[in-house]
């Protein structure tokens, strides 16, 4: 089993930056490749980033590429999201998500183990 919990989320103005953490315990975190995903009300889980195990291979969701970064230290069993340019279609749900994957998978189904979520709201 691994335990995941996110921290980081809260309310800002379209424009600004958060940064995302999902800290896991369990099983050793440098096995798992990991994921953010969110969700908004009405529409299904999407993946928004992935990153394999050593961090060498990652994967942005087009709307987030050039203003998100995924990034993961193993060493301190988290993985992060750092979002800039917030914008107010960003507002969601986001969800730590790892798998038992040699790739950043990008669909749901392939994510073991997932948090709780912590709920990013942007404002205009």
């Amino acid at each position: 089993q691994v335990q995941l919990v996110e921290s980081g989320g809260g309310l800002v103005q379209a424009g600004a930056s958060l940064r995302l953490s999902c800290t896991a315990s369990g099983r050793p975190f440098s096995y798992y490749s990991m994921a953010w995903f969110r969700q908004s009300p009405g529409k299904e889980r999407e993946v928004v980033a992935a990153i394999t195990s050593t961090g060498a291979s990652t994967y942005y969701t087009d709307s987030v590429k050039g203003r998100f970064t995924i990034s993961r230290d193993n060493a301190r069993n988290t993985v992060y999201l750092r979002m800039n340019t917030l914008k107010v279609d960003d507002t969601a749900v986001y969800y730590c998500a790892a798998g038992s994957l040699v790739v950043a998978g990008t669909a749901p189904s392939t994510y073991d183990y997932w948090g709780q979520g912590t709920q990013v709201t942007v404002s205009s």
